[in-house]
Order: structure tokens, then sequence, then C-alpha cells
């Protein structure tokens, strides 16, 4: 671990440049110990794959002084462990035809039938690396090796809030329509952005999140939106299935 003076009032702080469980834990419980212990001194923390930028309000406290206190904290032994039990996310999704638009193209570079696309992708726990990009969009990983793939050449000019989507090592959730480049394989009827929440977002740096598979029908009980669809570029591509051998776990 170390420390760099950024601008006048922010300080990163440095953990390895491996992207893993290993290194998200040591992440999450250096934030809780920082905000447990110098949060009086901290008007702002954005936790990322391996490092955490603090804003510092230094009408409290001197940065260089700030800068020490962090790195002895962070270098001694910790009394302290935040459990992540409470942070064990379930996230409904419905991966059937009329959502997952980039059905075809996940089947034809994993050589994966749908069904073992939506069953691959919901058995796995992913864990909360970083937020960003969006409100609320968090980077989850690690993906099942078979699902690795790159993302979309051309990106969407609009993906559907909700849509459920995978690139590279990892998988993720639109929180609200907006341009993506990531290969759409389902979507959730679940909000990921509440004001009325303590947290901003259902995520948290280090939550453990799981996908489950829900029937069309779920989904629409459960306030899903299939009209989201309305309004792309290009028309949604159903992967030549159809019907009930398209869906998962219905």
């Amino acid at each position: 671990m170390k420390t760099q003076i950024i601008s006048e009032n922010t300080i990163m702080v440095y953990f390895t440049n491996t992207i893993n469980a290993e290194t998200s834990e040591k992440v999450t419980q250096a934030l809780y110990t920082l905000q447990s212990s110098l949060g009086d001194f901290i008007l702002d923390a954005i936790p990322s794959y391996h490092s955490i930028l603090i804003t510092v309000d230094i009408l409290q406290t001197a940065m260089a002084d700030f800068q020490q206190q962090v790195e002895v904290l962070l270098n001694q032994p910790s009394s302290t462990s935040i459990s992540l039990q409470h942070l064990e996310i379930e996230l409904p999704v419905y991966y059937g035809e009329d959502v997952a638009l980039d059905a075809a193209e996940v089947c034809e570079h994993s050589g994966l039938s749908w069904a073992e696309v939506a069953e691959v992708h919901s058995q796995i726990t992913y864990r909360v690396y970083a937020i960003g990009f969006a409100p609320g969009f968090a980077y989850l990983g690690n993906l099942d090796s078979r699902l690795q793939m790159p993302r979309k050449s051309t990106p969407r000019s609009r993906v559907p809030k909700g849509s459920v989507a995978i690139a590279e090592q990892q998988t993720a959730v639109y929180p609200k329509a907006s341009p993506g480049g990531w290969h759409i394989i389902g979507r959730t009827p679940i909000s990921l952005v509440d004001f009325e929440r303590d947290n901003l977002s259902l995520f948290y740096i280090g939550a453990q999140v799981r996908f489950k598979a829900i029937s069309r029908q779920q989904f629409l009980d459960m306030g899903g939106d299939l009209d989201e669809d309305l309004g792309l570029t290009g028309q949604p591509d159903s992967g030549g299935l159809s019907g009930k051998d398209k869906r998962a776990k219905s």
C-alpha cells in the first residue's frame, strides 16, 4: 500500500495492481477503516479496483498530516473487520429472447446454447469491484471464462434500463437507459438507483452478487418493462431461438 497527494485536497491510496477478490477485500476493509477512524476529515471517498481516491476537508486537517495518519493506520494490523455478509445481493434476471439482444453473438462466441449461457451466468457469485460510468453502474467479476468476450465493436446508441450485460471478464447491469458497448443477455425488473435509500445505489464495493433466473411472467409481475426496446437502433437479435427454448429456468 502507498499513498500519493493528487491535488490540494485529494489523496490516492494505492494497493496492488492486480484485479481480484483479494485486492478488492483490501480496498473494502481499508475504506471501512478510514471512514471509521478518519471520517471527520473525509469529504468523499471513491473506491476502485485497487485504489481509493479521498477528498480531504482541509479546513480540518493539513494534507501532509492526513497522509501520514492514513499510512500509519493502513500499515498496521487491523483490529476491526467489516462483515460482508450483509452485502449479499440477489438480483432477478429474465434471460428471454425479447430482452437478450446479443444472444446469437454470445452463443456463437462461446459455443454454448442459450440455455447454457443463462445457466453459466446465473451460477456464479460475483463481486462488486468498482462503481462508475453512471450512478449505480457496478463492475462485477469475475465472469466465467466461457462467456468472456470483447466489447462490441459498435456500441448501441441506447441500452434499455435494467439490461444485464457482459464484456471481457466482467458483467454489469445498466441502471438507466444509456449508450453502451457491452453484450446484452437479459434484464432485471429491479431499480438499481433509489433516492430514498441511504445508499443511492443498490450495490456496494465488495458486495457479493448473484443473478437468479426468472420467467417472463415473473419479470412482468415484478414491474419489468419490455417496451424499453422501443427506440433502439437496429432490431433486437432473437439469437435463432424461440419460445421456451430461449428462456433459462422459467
